[in-house]
């Protein structure tokens, strides 16, 4: 950038960025390729370790806490990372165990496991082995749905996911927001960022 004229030391990526989410709303944030969607997003979501940041974030009228913020957040990323080797129920019961907290009895997380698996329709496959993206086990289409529910078994208020729907046909990304609309209709505050919807998926959100 210095050799197109660029004097600064510091380079601002976003201004004057105010807004709310609501329980039980979905949320898209929209933008072309370089906007600053995922930058806004991980900053909201306290991922974003690098650079300067400026600014308030509040939940529920309270000032943001980063000791505890993580307690009562997921997020979903776009790569969906799993060990290829387990099957769909050991990766949330693995999930579950390392983030539900300790008073949580092990028969109680176990139905909490269950009821995700329900929730986002992955009890059918749930001796399913992941396997390898593109070559073995899960479906592209399984596998997101796979990491919406490994961060459900945290049992977050608030979601964060990027682009969930990016490189699936029509079908697959309609699959898949049926599962976001269903979290989202449990009462959690769901926030997107999205890259050119199609008109039905535009239409599956409820603010912009």
């Amino acid at each position: 950038m210095r050799k197109h004229g660029v004097t600064e030391s510091r380079l601002q990526l976003l201004r004057d960025v105010s807004g709310s989410f609501r329980p039980g709303v979905l949320t898209a944030l929209m933008g072309i390729t370089g906007a600053g969607k995922i930058t806004l997003l991980d900053v909201l979501s306290d991922r974003k370790t690098g650079g300067h940041i400026e600014g308030v974030i509040s939940i529920c009228g309270y000032q943001k806490k980063h000791e505890t913020f993580s307690r009562i957040t997921g997020y979903c990323e776009q790569s969906d990372i799993h060990s290829p080797y387990l099957t769909v129920y050991e990766s949330l019961k693995f999930s579950a165990s390392l983030r539900l907290p300790s008073v949580v009895k092990s028969h109680q997380r176990d139905m909490y496991v269950e009821e995700v698996m329900d929730l986002v329709e992955l009890t059918g496959l749930r001796n399913a082995i992941v396997g390898i993206p593109g070559a073995t086990g899960l479906s592209a289409e399984q596998r997101k749905r796979l990491t919406i529910a490994v961060e459900l078994v945290a049992s977050p208020a608030i979601m964060f996911m990027d682009e969930p729907t990016t490189g699936l046909d029509a079908r697959a990304a309609a699959i898949v927001m049926r599962t976001v609309r269903k979290m989202v209709n449990t009462g959690r505050t769901v926030v997107c960022t999205i890259h050119q919807p199609s008109i039905q998926i535009f239409e599956s959100f409820d603010e912009v």
